[in-house]
Formats: structure tokens, C-alpha cells, sequence
């Protein structure tokens, strides 16, 4: 069975065709429950998000800051399995029909294997994998078997990339580059970073056309509608899992997270 990265690159396309950014929201399987991490996936993308990103949760998450950290370790606490993750994938395009990657670290996958990996994730209707700490020059087998299943393969470029490794990043990705708009690690900040803007148009100099989604550090509208003006999509994380970790019962925090996705969808069509 084939991987969904088709519709992931249609979606990101029907955004650009409606003069916006994408609203890419993440959170991950396992939290609070595996149950509830799954209605709190469906519950972004029904309040506005175009596409989700499913985190696996990690040990050593070091791109991670400490409030997906502490969801991580709920999580993993409760016995989280990569079956979990497959499920929660699978059973929030089913009911969405929206594009929905994984988060992943790369030992997780290594440990695993990559063949069924890649198989599993693109049976449950997965789009494609992000994998923040997989370098490129070591990405071959990985992306032999994502392109095989149909899988999209999101590479990480950060502010203290060079041009160079820009174009090889970029040549060898697919789906989107995810751009991270600061130096650090992931988190709530009053401010988006001002590398941002430039890491964008650096990214989208190397020619190859992938969308560019700026990720790391928005929380609200109004900085959603800032990233919207220069980049392809909008990626929003520890605002939804602060919003779940701060609720006083798992119903509020779905409605919490409802209500922020739509906030930000009106962020990104410059609404905000």
C-alpha cells in the first residue's frame, strides 16, 4: 500500500492556491493516553489545522523543549508503543482524510526497522516521516524505502545552515522542508526569531521548489500571521500540548485545542 505524500503535496498546494500558509499543528501519540492523544489529533485538524505531525514519543528528545518533554514522558510513562503511534496516525486520517506525518527521532526507526517502518506507516495512511536528527549524507536507506511506500522524507534546516548544505538538504527531501526559525529547542516565545525570513529565502534559493514551514517558537494568531507572510506553512506544537498539560480535565483540553487550531487557521489567512 502507498503512502499518502501526494496528498500532503496537494494540501500544502491548496493553501498557496488560496494566497495562505498551511497550519500545521503537532502533537504526540500516547498523550495524555493513547485514546486521548488520538481525540486530541482529530480535534486540531477539525478546528482548523491542514495537516498534523504525530510525535514518537522519544527518551533523549533533543530538539524538545521541556513542554513536549513532559508530554513525551506521560507518555512513555503510560506504556506508549510505536503500535500506538501507527494507530493514532491511522485512525486520524481515517476519520480527517487529512495528510498526517510522524515525529521521529532516528534510533526509534533503526531499532525498528526501516523496511517495516515504512511499510507500517504507509498502510496506516501515513504521509511521510520528519526526522529532525537523521543527517542527510546517512539518509539513503531511509528514503530507498520511503520513496518505495510513497512516503514523504522532512529533513530539518535550522538559521546555522550553510547554502551548501541548504541545496544538498533540499535535494534530497520531499513533502516540505521544515525550517526551524531559531537556534534551541522547541517551545512558546514572545517573539519568532528574525533568522527566520532569511533561513526561509536562503531555503527557497536552492531552486527545487519544496514548500518551506517554519516551526519553533509560535503560540498564537498573531504570530501565526507574521510566519504566514514569508513561509509556506506554519508549525505549531508545544502551544497545543501546553494547552492539554494546562486543562483541568481531558474534555477542556480538547476544546482548548480545538479553539487554538481555529485561532490560528485565521492566523495563517491573515486574519488574526
Amino acid at each position: 500500500m502507498s503512502g499518502n505524500i501526494q496528498l500532503l503535496t496537494d494540501t500544502l498546494a491548496a493553501a498557496r492556491a488560496e494566497g495562505r500558509s498551511a497550519l500545521i499543528a503537532y502533537l504526540p501519540a500516547g498523550f495524555p493516553t493513547v485514546d486521548g492523544g488520538i481525540e486530541a489529533v482529530k480535534a486540531v485538524l477539525d478546528g482548523g489545522a491542514d495537516v498534523v505531525e504525530v510525535g514518537l514519543p522519544h527518551s533523549d528528545p533533543v530538539l524538545d523543549g521541556p513542554v513536549i518533554q513532559t508530554a513525551d514522558d506521560i507518555a512513555l510513562r503510560g506504556g506508549v508503543r510505536i503500535a500506538d503511534v501507527m494507530r493514532t496516525v491511522r485512525e486520524a486520517h481515517g476519520a480527517t482524510g487529512k495528510p498526517v506525518l510522524v515525529m521521529t527521532y532516528w534510533n526509534p526507526v533503526d531499532r525498528y526497522g526501516v523496511e517495516r517502518f515504512t511499510a507500517e506507516l504507509a498502510e496506516a495512511g501515513g504521509a511521510g516521516c520528519i526526522l529532525p536528527d537523521l543527517p542527510v549524507q546517512e539518509s539513503a536507506l531511509w528514503r530507498e524505502h520511503a520513496d518505495k511506500h510513497g512516503l514523504a522524507t522532512v529533513f530539518v534546516v535550522a538559521p546555522s545552515s550553510k547554502d551548501e548544505r541548504l541545496a544538498e538538504i533540499t535535494e534530497a527531501g520531499s513533502g516540505f522542508v521544515y525550517a526551524a526559525s531559531l537556534m534551541g529547542v522547541t517551545g512558546t516565545r514572545e517573539s519568532v526569531g528574525s533568522q527566520a525570513r532569511g533561513l526561509v529565502e536562503r531555503t527557497r534559493a536552492t531552486g527545487t521548489g519544496l514548500p518551506v514551514c517554519v516551526g519553533l517558537g509560535v503560540s498564537d494568531s498573531a504570530q501565526a500571521a507574521e510566519v504566514a507572510g514569508f513561509a509556506d506553512g506554519v508549525i505549531v506544537g508545544s502551544a497545543f500540548v501546553k494547552r492539554m498539560l494546562d486543562a483541568p480535565d481531558h474534555a477542556a483540553g480538547l476544546e482548548a485545542v480545538r479553539a487554538l487550531a481555529g485561532d490560528l487557521a485565521e492566523g495563517v489567512r491573515g486574519r488574526a
